[in-house]
């Protein structure tokens, strides 16, 4: 157990799979990082892949949870230097068909859960001059079928993050947004599976991916390395920026695309 951390200490939700369990990674060594999720297995699974992550179980969706597990990690380590709010989920369901529960569940986990952990987390930051980052989505800027409550939920997401550092800039925090798009995550794979578009997963991204610039999806490593980055000095002066993750996707033109199969 790490007492007093003479490291930076960093939350980072979500951290039992996909981009949050690559930040994780990616960040141990510099950081003492602290990984949430629902799924302790997963957890102890990635604490395993490197030293200085450390698992918390904590259901981000339940308000009382949330504000806790800032309090266990400050009583842990004495500090909180950054905070990655990557825990999100997705129902694809169409507007009409999108029960209040849909709704509901996706507001809990992707745009309520931040906004507790990042007020509560908030005096901890302000004393390190810290930061957060906010993972939302291409969804956020640009939506499609299914995808109301999941959109809505990435755009308040995103506009809270704004809004925390419009606020409190002047006081040291920077609080920016990485806007993945088609990502390869275990999240993806499921999603790719209910497609059928293809006959296996490489054929789906591939498929969903042949408009977007750079012609295929992103890895979690590569979301990682964006999210490092913003947590760390050389984006000393980027503040309540949106950083794009997405091989180009929200640059393309949709009335145009036909025109660039037929180059």
């Amino acid at each position: 157990m790490v007492e007093g951390s003479s490291k930076p200490v960093v939350l980072v939700t979500g951290g039992g799979s996909g981009i949050g369990a690559a930040t994780a990674v990616r960040l141990s060594g510099e950081y003492e990082v602290a990984i949430c999720g629902r799924r302790g297995d997963a957890l102890k699974a990635v604490a395993e892949r490197a030293d200085g992550i450390h698992p918390f179980v904590a259901d981000i969706g339940d308000p009382a949870a949330a504000s806790k597990l800032i309090g266990d990690i400050v009583a842990r380590f004495g500090r909180l230097d950054g905070l990655v709010l990557n825990a999100g989920i997705v129902i694809t369901k169409p507007f009409a068909e999108t029960s209040l529960e849909n709704w509901n569940q996706q507001l809990a986990i992707n745009l309520t859960g931040p906004f507790v952990l990042a007020q509560t987390a908030l005096p901890h930051l302000l004393a390190r001059h810290g930061a957060i980052v906010s993972v939302s989505s291409v969804g956020a800027v640009q939506t499609g079928p299914g995808l109301a409550a999941y959109s809505a939920s990435k755009a308040g997401l995103t506009l809270m993050t704004q809004a925390i550092a419009y606020e409190h800039a002047r006081n040291g925090l920077r609080a920016n947004i990485v806007a993945p798009g088609w990502i390869r995550t275990e999240m993806g794979d499921e999603e790719m599976a209910t497609m059928n578009i293809a006959e296996d997963l490489e054929g789906a991204y591939a498929k969903v991916s042949e408009d977007v610039p750079q012609r295929r999806a992103g890895t979690a490593n590569e979301a990682a390395e964006a999210i490092a980055w913003l947590l760390s000095p050389a984006a000393s002066f980027v503040n309540g920026a949106v950083l794009a993750v997405d091989g180009g996707s929200l640059i393309a033109n949709v009335g145009m695309t036909y025109f660039d199969k037929i180059a």
